[in-house]
């Protein structure tokens, strides 16, 4: 009995994760958060930035637009690939630039190489789980007003440079219970995510609501089926990131 409990239990399991359709309910869970959303133009010059979840792995001495290798494999190259599949008329050319465990200051570093040389016409900025994270796990002294204030100095130093530039925040998430988030997380880190709502708003960018996407996912399923730590994603997670950020281009 005990056996046949638990082959139903994970045939229900799987057949509800089949049933899942990711664009839709990323759509859904956009629209309920309220994030906004920005417009692609011919010729667009396409950059993600961020920390580990954007660098993906990336081959840093790959250079070019629209390589894999560039992309790494996370979120970005699938998002990436699916605005070069829908949108072909377009022309876009498409960069990775996130560097694995950066916080907000070290992005302001490297700003004027992997950034602003590029010319982005479109630029999605995703960091802040290290800005909370590093100060529980590697010393970093910063707080959230640090990551709020060198944000901001972050974004009025590129829109100096590229005042039409097309900016997306995305939300940071994490998933609680997972592995290496537990609750002493909370309520400290929706200060970071309220904070990164809170610019976007402020420079009336465009806004991606991870967490909600997230959290509106856990509904079906599981959160450890969606990452593998609590913040890095799996296979399924990289989807979900990829169609959330999507839903914000209109």
């Amino acid at each position: 009995m005990k056996n046949d409990r638990r082959s139903f239990i994970k045939n229900a399991a799987i057949c509800t994760i089949a049933s899942l359709a990711l664009p839709e309910l990323a759509s859904a869970a956009f629209a309920e958060a309220e994030g906004k959303t920005i417009s692609l133009d011919v010729n667009d010059i396409v950059l993600f930035q961020g920390d580990s979840i954007t660098d993906a792995g990336r081959d840093k001495d790959k250079t070019i637009p629209n390589d894999i290798g560039c992309m790494g494999n996370g979120y970005a190259l699938v998002a990436g690939s699916n605005l070069l599949m829908n949108h072909p008329d377009k022309k876009l050319q498409i960069y990775n630039k996130g560097v694995s465990g950066n916080k907000v200051y070290q992005l302001a570093a490297r700003w004027d190489s992997d950034c602003l040389d590029i010319k982005p016409n479109v630029l999605s900025i995703f960091v802040g789980v290290n800005d909370f994270w590093h100060t529980m796990t590697a010393g970093y002294k910063g707080t959230i007003e640090t990551y709020r204030t060198d944000y901001k100095n972050l974004i009025d130093r590129t829109k100096q440079a590229l005042p039409d530039v097309k900016l997306i925040i995305c939300e940071p998430y994490a998933i609680n219970k997972v592995n290496r988030v537990t609750d002493v997380w909370y309520p400290k880190f929706y200060e970071f995510q309220a904070a990164a709502r809170a610019i976007a708003e402020e420079y009336d960018t465009g806004f991606v609501p991870f967490q909600s996407v997230i959290d509106k996912a856990m509904q079906s399923v599981p959160g450890a089926y969606w990452t593998r730590d609590g913040v890095h994603p799996n296979m399924a997670g990289i989807s979900l990131l990829a169609h959330a950020w999507l839903a914000a281009i209109a």
